[in-house]
């Protein structure tokens, strides 16, 4: 947190390949150690084929399986009088998007054996068809908000 003022979000410029700020955020997701062209090499290979896969445009499966990926809802930790509460709040628009891109590298990053196209590939078909491990992190989510919902009263 900043001692002066608050801090102003940054514009992401778009991806050169496919002209989208989305496909930047993932890029810079996928990066490790500053290594911004290998993580371009990772991701426009993935989109390539996931192309070739599902035969339709990447662009609006990677846009359908990040929406799909998006929670609604999460829980944060109150501590009211020495008990810790799980208080189920509504994640902001920013805020969800940043989790599913991040959930998704997560899940691919776990998937066995291949190679991290393949991996990534692999999620993103998952994650529009409403499987794998990003949409399992979403719906685990959704359901410890649920099952907290009594203690939506202690929000902040």
């Amino acid at each position: 947190m900043p001692r002066r003022g608050k801090v102003k979000k940054r514009k992401l410029k778009p991806d050169p390949f496919y002209n989208s700020t989305i496909i930047s955020e993932f890029i810079n997701t996928v990066m490790k150690e500053g290594k911004k062209s290998l993580a371009e090499k990772i991701v426009l290979r993935s989109m390539e084929r996931v192309k070739t896969k599902a035969k339709e445009d990447p662009l609006k499966m990677f846009e359908k399986a990040v929406e799909n990926v998006k929670p609604m809802l999460e829980t944060k930790s109150r501590r009211v009088g020495g008990a810790t509460y799980q208080v189920p709040i509504d994640v902001s628009l920013n805020r969800s998007t940043s989790l599913a891109v991040r959930w998704l590298i997560r899940f691919a990053r776990e998937r066995g054996g291949k190679s991290m196209v393949e991996k990534l590939s692999a999620e993103i078909i998952d994650a529009v068809n409403s499987r794998g491990g990003a949409i399992k992190k979403k719906e685990d989510a959704h359901k410890m908000a649920e099952a907290n919902r009594a203690f939506a009263h202690y929000r902040w």
